[in-house]
């Protein structure tokens, strides 16, 4: 008789700001399905700044927590970060789409820095790839890895793979609509890990 192999404890708390996000917010979760399905993601944290749109029927729908938080993008993140159970956090922006395989790209990396004993001083982000035709996305995403590269900050589309002892440590989401860039440029370029799985930012 084959034995039942071990679930996987969840490991992901996801926390996504939102304002009037009620089409972006689909395909977001969308991409995020598998990861539940996997036992990889233990919960879905919507933080709203006051949506006059539809945003909170689907986070209903796709059975996240949904809260009512402040006006601030930033405040926000913290926010969801604060109500968070998992050990790991995963901020993700409404509207990045993230392709196959990113599972299996997430749990490599938890478990080098879980070997590593680098749990509280790493962190992660997803390679950058933004959507449309032309030269102007191109740019755009080029423009987003050298900011990344000199230590500007990731750009927000990157999304952030932290732990949540060392968010706490690092004091977390600052106000302000670039409050994704401003954390991940006081984590410092050096302590980032850019996963090879693309975060696709779609045109909407």
């Amino acid at each position: 008789m084959q034995r039942n192999r071990k679930r996987p404890s969840p490991l992901l708390s996801v926390v996504i700001s939102t304002l009037n996000d009620e089409r972006r917010l689909v395909p977001t979760l969308a991409s995020l399905v598998p990861g539940a399905a996997d036992g990889l993601i233990a919960e879905a944290i919507i933080v709203d700044g006051g949506s006059t749109d539809d945003t909170d029927a689907v986070a209903d729908i796709a059975g996240c927590r949904f809260l009512k938080g402040p006006a601030d993008h930033g405040q926000r993140l913290a926010e969801g970060a604060s109500v968070a159970r998992a050990p790991w956090l995963l901020f993700m922006r409404p509207g990045v789409v993230l392709d196959e395989g990113w599972i299996r790209e997430v749990r490599s990396f938890l478990e080098a820095v879980t070997r590593s004993g680098e749990q509280e001083r790493r962190a992660a982000i997803f390679s950058i790839d933004i959507d449309g035709f032309g030269l102007k996305p191109r740019i755009r995403g080029l423009r987003a890895r050298a900011a990344f590269r000199l230590g500007f900050g990731a750009h927000a589309a990157q999304g952030l793979l932290i732990s949540a002892i060392a968010y706490q440590n690092r004091g977390g989401h600052r106000q302000g609509p670039q409050a994704e860039r401003s954390l991940s440029r006081s984590i410092g370029s050096r302590s980032i890990s850019v996963l090879r799985i693309r975060a696709r930012l779609l045109s909407m």
